[in-house]
């Protein structure tokens, strides 16, 4: 019995010690980064990929000022500065770190005393709902938001399940409680954008409805089921609809209070309540794309009860599972700036199915995933780069049901193409390139493909042969987009050709010899648009001559979408070699790429542009925008491969910090963070597409990487320090990796990859 009871205790020792050893991963995410300037992320509460992302709004910028673009809208991306004074309310859906927008569904705020349903103005304190607020009393964290309104000594508290948000409302004493639902809110909005709303009550304490826009996504519906704590005393609505033409015999109703339901373009709402000191109103929100009933079935499915602790925790435990696929060691702030990075790369593409698998399909109809999750909010222009690579790694079933969600919206697609830039069951047609197929081959090729590979290439090869697309048919025809066709012509042929060459490593994976041989003479159409007169890419027009005026710094009218020639002259990541030859060799190479870091950009060349700012430039390299990502590695095929090293090492701290205005740009659904977590623990996918990974320069201690199956790849970093940015070499299981590169069967397989580093180049 000793015995017995003596393993017992060595045991729970044990068990004791494993624990004490294992770091709590969710205390280093800070959503606070990226909310203050550029970089348009949101600090409220989302699970891992969740269909809610429950937040505060600090404005109500419209689209629309005077019949004319209003650029102040574009600060408002992701519903919150870090700047603004007050918060208007906490709507259910965003979007994380974009360049454009849409969303801000469903926008609930408490208050007490006079009713107020128009939000009023910032600059005009109790002029509407909206409430000033501190950010002393303001908390962000994983899962978990809370923040004092000062207007009404409310303390506003949320957190979500994937498809339900749950809001906690602490009141003051007061006989005039309201909750406001503002059905005509919305991020991006604008008169008209509004197609219909209907809101319907089941009880005194359960509501439903849905409602219809024509935004970015020009036709979506969304459903929601509302649930109160307790009873509401009483409830009115109000609309602000334009004189109807016809509105049938409802006026026989007083529509306004007390009534079961409402119809109309712009409506709000409203809940009483008395309430007592410090007493609690909780909602439960739920989201569906395809009914209220369904969302009525998401709700008790995920939140049945009425614990938030539990919603809160359970989500954190969630969040935690997903930080410790990459668990690193360094100091505090490096720990923040790479587990924030961490949960930016795991919020978007967002769960878009109900929990019994139906959804809206593309051709607005509803369908069940049938063997898979279907995910929407798809940034591929900036997310085929490195977020889908690094999911290759540490999301690998997760991104192949990402790749389904793109065949099933390929099915559905009356254009008959892949997602460019999809969200909720709608093409937004946003951006350049088809680059849906550098994802679905960069899966086929790493051999992360539990799905139809040949379907996977017929439907790439399909969308790179729309000829009616931005220039496709002239671009097959003549080797490249004539300027006359496209005001983004050369930066067009530029991002084809990368796919191009995408397209032809999944021929070559599949054997499809034909396939390939098609796209990897296609892949080289890059220099078809190189001047070497001036030693630039330049738009060409379609009788061969380049056009005359031309200046290559300049992000505006020039051939390029978001970036200027000298950047995108150097976007050919899919053939470094050609492009060092193509562009006189290596020492003149070396000397271009060394210009690109240390010249200066004078403002006027960004002054128009929304996307590209100061904060995220680097004398004429641009970080804060995607184009650029892949260039500080292009050393590696130079004879100073050093430079990489010394320049990513120079990025890391200058674009990345663990506060408000810590990113250089856009986050752009975590693209930017993903360039981060990979830079950080020392390699990167130069060329999604490709096995292979660029060397860089690790900032971190160590790194281990849960690479599936039980297995971990672990990164140990010898003399690291900010000085020791130079590789001297690199082992791997003992054995000196030579060369610059290692491939995805190296790490998947895992094992140990060690730097020794110093402060002096080889």
């Amino acid at each position: 019995m000793r015995k017995l009871f003596g393993a017992l205790l060595l045991c729970w020792g044990m068990q004791a010690s494993a624990q004490k050893a294992h770091e709590n991963l969710v205390q280093y995410v800070k959503p606070i980064i990226g909310t203050q300037r550029m970089g348009h992320t949101y600090p409220g509460a989302t699970v891992p990929f969740g269909m809610v992302q429950l937040s505060p709004e600090t404005d109500t910028a419209s689209y629309d000022l005077n019949g004319k673009y209003n650029p102040k809208v574009y600060e408002y991306c992701a519903g919150y500065q870090y700047e603004d004074k007050t918060i208007v309310g906490f709507s259910h859906t965003h979007f994380s770190g974009t360049g454009h927008s849409d969303l801000g569904d469903f926008l609930i705020m408490p208050t007490t005393g006079e009713l107020k349903l128009n939000p009023g103005l910032a600059d005009k304190p109790g002029s509407g709902y909206r409430s000033a607020f501190s950010h002393a009393n303001e908390v962000s964290a994983a899962n978990y938001y809370k923040v004092k309104l000062d207007a009404s000594n409310i303390t506003a508290e949320m957190t979500t399940s994937t498809r339900v948000g749950f809001h906690q409302y602490t009141f003051p004493k007061s006989d005039k409680a309201h909750i406001i639902l503002d059905l005509m809110a919305g991020i991006y909005n604008y008169p008209g954008k509004n197609v219909w709303t209907y809101v319907r009550l089941i009880n005194d304490s359960t509501v439903i409805g849905y409602r219809s826009t024509n935004g970015w996504a020009r036709t979506r519906n969304l459903y929601f089921a509302m649930k109160f704590s307790k009873p509401f005393i009483q409830h009115g609505f109000k609309k602000y609809d334009q004189r109807e033409v016809y509105g049938g015999f409802w006026g026989k109703f007083n529509q306004s209070k007390n009534f079961p339901e409402i119809a109309g373009k712009q409506i709000r709402a409203y809940f009483d309540f008395k309430t007592e000191e410090g007493e609690k109103i909780k909602i439960k929100f739920a989201l569906s794309p395809v009914s209220m009933d369904g969302a009525l079935a998401n709700m008790q499915a995920e939140i049945p009860g009425w614990d938030f602790d539990k919603v809160k925790n359970d989500g954190q435990a969630q969040w935690e599972k997903e930080l410790e696929k990459i668990t690193i060691t360094g100091n505090t702030e490096k720990k923040q700036n790479f587990y924030t990075s961490m949960y930016h790369t795991m919020i978007n593409p967002t769960v878009y199915m109900d929990v019994d698998g139906q959804y809206k399909g593309l051709d607005q109809n509803v369908h069940k995933a049938d063997g898979f999750t279907n995910y929407t909010t798809f940034s591929l222009w900036d997310t085929y780069r490195a977020l889908h690579p690094l999911f290759n790694i540490i999301q690998p079933q997760r991104n192949a049901d990402m790749v389904r969600s793109m065949l099933v919206h390929f099915d559905q697609s009356p254009e008959g193409m892949l997602p460019v830039w999809s969200n909720s069951a709608n093409e937004n047609w946003c951006m350049s390139g088809y680059h849906s197929v550098a994802v679905l081959a960069d899966a086929v090729v790493k051999g992360n493909a539990p799905f139809d590979a040949n379907k996977a290439l017929e439907a790439c090869v399909t969308t790179a042969r729309k000829r009616s697309y931005e220039g496709i048919g002239e671009y097959i025809d003549k080797g490249y987009v004539p300027d006359e066709r496209s005001g983004t012509s050369v930066s067009n042929t530029l991002e084809y050709a990368y796919d191009d060459w995408a397209i032809a490593q999944m021929a070559k994976k599949l054997g499809k010899t034909d396939i390939y041989n098609e796209f990897i003479k296609r892949s080289e159409n890059y220099k078809n648009v190189y001047d070497p007169t001036v030693g630039f890419m330049r738009p060409k027009k379609a009788d061969g001559t380049f056009r005359a005026k031309f200046d290559p710094l300049s992000t505006i009218n020039e051939g390029f979408i978001e970036g200027n020639s000298w950047n995108y002259t150097l976007f050919a990541p899919q053939d470094p070699k050609g492009l060092i030859k193509l562009m006189g060799g290596n020492q003149r190479f070396v000397r271009y790429l060394d210009s690109l870091f240390t010249m200066n950009l004078p403002d006027k060349y960004f002054a128009e542009t929304e996307d590209i700012t100061r904060d995220g430039i680097i004398g004429n390299y641009v970080h804060g925008n995607e184009p650029s990502h892949h260039v500080a590695y292009f050393y590696n095929w130079t004879d100073k491969p050093w430079k990489t090293q010394e320049r990513i090492r120079m990025i890391l701290p200058r674009m990345y910090k663990p506060t408000p205005d810590g990113l250089g740009g856009n986050d752009d659904t975590g693209q930017m963070s993903a360039w981060y977590i990979f830079s950080s623990i020392g390699f990167y996918p130069m060329a999604p597409g490709s096995v292979d990974y660029a060397i860089g320069s690790p900032s971190v201690n160590s790194a281990v990487v849960q690479v599936g199956n039980g297995k971990t790849f672990n990164i140990t970093v010898k003399n690291q320090g900010d000085k020791n940015v130079y590789v001297q070499k690199i082992t791997l299981n003992g054995k000196p990796l030579n060369g610059l590169n290692i491939t995805h069967d190296q790490i998947m397989a895992g094992g140990d990859m060690v730097f020794y580093m110093s402060n002096k180049h080889k």
